[in-house]
């Protein structure tokens, strides 16, 4: 089986590096406070690409600065 690497979310590093709470970017962005923790834990199935562009307009961030790609290591 081959190998494509990892996506993650680094949106809690980014919501501590830039002090703000998850509560306020629920609230701001008009997300249910249970979907941002599975986005903060990087812990959901499937990604909503309209929630992400709602975090990056709320917290005015690029998508970057709060999801990381990471190559599989080379055998």
């Amino acid at each position: 089986m081959e190998e494509w690497g990892s996506v993650d979310l680094k949106l809690d590093n980014f919501l501590k590096k830039n002090n703000i709470s998850r509560s306020s970017l629920s609230r701001n962005g008009q997300i249910y406070y249970k979907q941002l923790l599975k986005y903060c834990n990087n812990d959901m199935q499937k990604v909503d690409l309209n929630l992400l562009a709602r975090i990056c307009k709320t917290l005015d961030c690029e998508i970057g600065d709060i999801i990381t790609y990471t190559p599989p290591k080379a055998n």
